[in-house]
């Protein structure tokens, strides 16, 4: 039986390693800097990107390594790389691809960091981003494509408005146009979605979230399908399809075909010169939950829904946002989808507005207040007063998130305790 025909509970738990003889069972810990080499020829073949290898742990370490090649397994990649954040990992998604004078279309319900990301400080270096509604019609996504557009950039279950990306829409209107689509599947984790399997060229993840579970490292991930062909449409990448000055004059995608000249680039290139690493001991805490993420996802989405049901019955509040709820306007996409679960986030408002929000929050015994989300622990969040603070009214609004929203994450506890502390809060009101 080949690994690659491996189901993906044993992926999660045996992808991306497998010891030899006498060698560790759990995936080592390689806490160095740098490594020793016999000759400067040696070295030499490794700054010259004509040997695989590592030299300095800012661009790449074998802890690292491994367990990027095993989320790149869960989502059925060529090729995966570490990073030190989710927001790195958005960053380097989309700045490798993409520069000064350039154009990205990005669905508007997405993270208030990305966004701030995007619309803020991307701008400042000379990117423009067009934001567009996930629900837009074919023709309005495609009449936001520019010229100079070099990407395509969603979420597959938005933070926190929880819409659910056609993934197949935007893929058909981003190929039309010669470009690729990046998916963020932080929320989703390839347990309950593949966006490659829809269409999506490049995946990113926060493995802060749900792939760690435990809220006991930062990171972020991006895989890369190897399916996009860059050199068809070679005017569009020539950081990728003409030859490199700062190695020697490589061009990646002659050197390392589709499948692998996106992430050396990202690694070579970007990792060299920002050096948001990932640390061998933050990889080694996210192994370990990538190990239980198959069980730990099950529980979560029961727990979700379990609570979206109890909240869309609670004459207290105005109303519930869940993807896998009947009544949800993304049911239907999320069945497509998602047709095991969506995640055991649940967006919902407290009738009364802002103010009932946080008396609401405040009473709460069991569920933390929190800036985070996606762990083993319940905790909520009020995004327009914390994650999504620069945003201002209209921006809110265009990215699905109304004052009132309270983004709550269900953890993996009983999910009736759960409810009971959510209803003695609601009863203070």
């Amino acid at each position: 039986m080949k690994k690659q025909d491996f189901r993906i509970e044993t992926k999660c738990v045996q992808g991306g390693y497998t010891p030899g003889n006498g060698e560790p069972r759990q995936v080592p810990i390689i806490q160095s800097t740098t490594f020793k080499y016999a000759t400067s020829e040696d070295m030499g073949k490794l700054f010259d990107l004509e040997a695989s290898g590592y030299f300095y742990s800012r661009l790449q370490n074998p802890t690292c390594d491994t367990v990027a090649a095993k989320i790149c397994e869960l989502e059925g990649g060529s090729a995966a790389m570490l990073l030190s954040s989710g927001q790195a990992a958005s960053f380097f998604s989309v700045f490798n691809i993409a520069s000064c004078g350039d154009h990205v279309v990005s669905s508007a319900s997405i993270y208030g960091g990305t966004f701030n990301l995007f619309s803020v400080t991307m701008k400042r270096m000379g990117i423009e981003f067009t934001f567009v509604d996930p629900d837009c019609t074919e023709k309005e996504l495609n009449a936001a494509f520019k010229p100079n557009t070099k990407a395509v950039f969603g979420e597959t279950i938005a933070n926190p408005a929880l819409t659910v990306l056609d993934i197949e829409k935007f893929a058909k209107a981003a190929h039309a146009h010669g470009v690729p689509l990046i998916v963020d599947n932080t929320f989703a984790t390839p347990v309950n979605c593949r966006p490659f399997e829809h269409g999506a060229d490049i995946v990113t993840h926060s493995t802060t979230k749900y792939m760690d579970g435990h809220g006991s490292a930062v990171g972020g991930c991006i895989v890369d399908s190897g399916k996009f062909d860059w050199m068809a449409h070679a005017e569009k990448f020539p950081g990728l399809c003409t030859p490199d000055a700062s190695y020697h004059g490589i061009t990646y995608v002659e050197k390392f075909g589709n499948a692998g000249a996106y992430i050396t680039k990202a690694t070579a290139q970007l990792m060299r010169d920002f050096g948001s690493t990932q640390s061998p001991q933050s990889a080694y805490y996210l192994n370990l939950g990538l190990e239980s993420l198959h069980v730990r996802m099950e529980r979560h989405c029961l727990n979700g829904l379990k609570v979206a049901q109890y909240l869309e019955n609670s004459d207290k509040i105005g109303w519930v946002t869940y993807p896998s709820l009947p009544s949800s306007k993304y049911y239907p996409l999320s069945q497509k989808y998602l047709p095991g679960g969506s995640c055991g986030v649940v967006s919902f408002g407290v009738k009364g507005g802002r103010a009932a929000a946080e008396k609401f929050m405040k009473a709460l015994r069991l569920i933390a207040i929190e800036t985070h989300v996606a762990d083993a622990r319940s905790c909520c969040l009020h995004p327009a007063n914390a994650t999504h603070r620069q945003m201002s009214e209209e921006e809110l609004i265009a990215a699905g998130i109304p004052g009132d929203l309270i983004r709550l994450s269900c953890g993996l506890e009983n999910y009736q305790d759960l409810i009971d502390d959510i209803e003695q809060a609601l009863n203070t009101l």
